[in-house]
């Protein structure tokens, strides 16, 4: 196994590529469990149920009109469209998840004696699709 730099991430939204005005993506995954325990048992006892996650887009605030950050996202609030995460970069039989979301929040940080950030927080809906590039 190898390790891989995150520095080569791909991020796309609604078919647009915002990986040159992204500096961090986080990804998490979660399910329901639902407790099954009856009589006479020690421990509890769990069965798994449905999958639920989040995906988390962040970077520095670029002004560009049209393919910036903010032109492509906050138009997109509470609408469903596609991610695609490529965590080691694009290239043939590199990872691919393509998953659909909803761009849930579009959020600026303007610090006094700092560069002015963005971050998009995204509900993932429907499952996720791993896939090898081609």
């Amino acid at each position: 196994m190898a390790f891989v730099h995150g520095r080569n991430t791909y991020v796309s939204l609604d078919g647009n590529d915002l990986s040159t005005y992204t500096n961090n993506t986080e990804w998490s995954r979660e399910a329901d469990t639902h407790d099954t325990t009856t009589y006479g048992k020690n421990s509890k006892v769990y069965e798994g149920g449905l999958k639920d996650g989040t995906a988390t887009i962040s970077g520095t605030y670029d002004n560009t009109a049209v393919t910036g950050p903010k032109a492509v996202i906050e138009p997109l609030l509470g609408t469903k469209v596609v991610f695609v995460m490529r965590p080691e970069g694009t290239g043939t039989g590199r990872p691919e998840r393509t998953v659909d979301v909803v761009v849930s929040s579009y959020e600026e940080t303007l610090p006094v004696a700092d560069m002015v950030t963005w971050s998009a927080e995204l509900q993932l809906s429907d499952d996720v699709t791993d896939t090898a590039q081609i």
